[in-house]
């Protein structure tokens, strides 16, 4: 009978330290968004625009993450890209805009190494720029190119057989030279992806469409040789880009680079890295 109760008051204190551990569990779960608001409050979320932008999603899921953040006053682009497709910069660009317009968040691009092509299509979103002297920065246009290998298939003696349905559905086939109509229609889609590209720019750093036009042939710029083109605002490094940041956001105190919080059940996930005021 002893035995049997020993047994009995084993289990009940176990079960009751599991049900303490349980709860303390949750109330850690539900106060850790307002433990970290607090611990990150007027907090800036820097945000990764890296390598060859081959995909918007990373980079708006990162976006839409904190759009709605109390504690996010603003955001901080750190951009290293050399560009990459016209749909994806656009997206990120729109994205970026949305968070301006209609979330009230401060963005600013910081243009580290390279902000060239579709990666300064997408800083042109913020509402200011940041690069380093050296920083490379412009190379607005497009450009379309493939491998034609017509030549080599004549000299293996070897056709190519298609069956389409209109004139322009193989369009772009290497095996072919392009006729007259189809390098027309080409430049036509190069040319209407380059007005908007143009446009975006003007609209972003309010600038006149001809003034852009005059400066996107393709050729890229220092960062110090951009300022005095008003591609970008402020000559500096990533504090300095922190520092403006927190300024426009109105965060006093000193702003400093915070890693992601965490609990004892799980990971709180703030990104990269947050950059809050102590």
């Amino acid at each position: 009978m002893r035995n049997r109760m020993s047994i009995w008051l084993l289990l009940g204190g176990g079960a009751f330290v599991l049900l303490a551990i349980a709860l303390v569990a949750v109330m850690l779960t539900f106060s850790a968004d307002d433990a970290t608001d607090l611990a990150f409050s007027d907090r800036i979320q820097v945000v990764d625009v890296d390598g060859e932008l081959v995909e918007s999603r990373p980079i708006l899921d990162q976006l839409k993450r904190y759009e709605d953040s109390n504690s996010v006053k603003a955001i901080l682009l750190n951009i290293d890209s050399p560009g990459g497709g016209v749909a994806v910069s656009q997206e990120i660009y729109t994205e970026i805009r949305r968070l301006r317009d209609k979330k009230d968040k401060i963005v600013v691009a910081y243009l580290s190494s390279t902000g060239a092509s579709g990666a300064y299509y997408v800083a042109c979103a913020a509402n200011k720029i940041v690069a380093n002297p050296g920083t490379i920065v412009g190379s607005i246009g497009v450009i379309a190119e493939w491998v034609n290998y017509a030549d080599l298939m004549e000299w293996a003696k070897l056709k190519d057989v298609v069956f389409k349905t209109g004139e322009f559905k193989d369009t772009g086939s290497p095996s072919r030279a392009l006729t007259e109509n189809e390098r027309k229609y080409f430049q036509g889609l190069i040319d209407d992806m380059y007005v908007q590209f143009l446009e975006a720019v003007a609209s972003g750093r309010k600038l006149d469409l001809q003034e852009v036009r005059s400066l996107a042939d393709g050729r890229v710029f220092t960062g110090r040789d951009a300022k005095g083109r008003k591609l970008i605002d402020e000559i500096g490094n990533f504090q300095d880009a922190v520092d403006l940041t927190a300024k426009l956001a109105g965060i006093s105190g000193k702003p400093r680079p915070e890693p992601p919080a965490r609990n004892l059940v799980g990971c709180v996930d703030n990104g990269p890295f947050a950059i809050c005021a102590v």
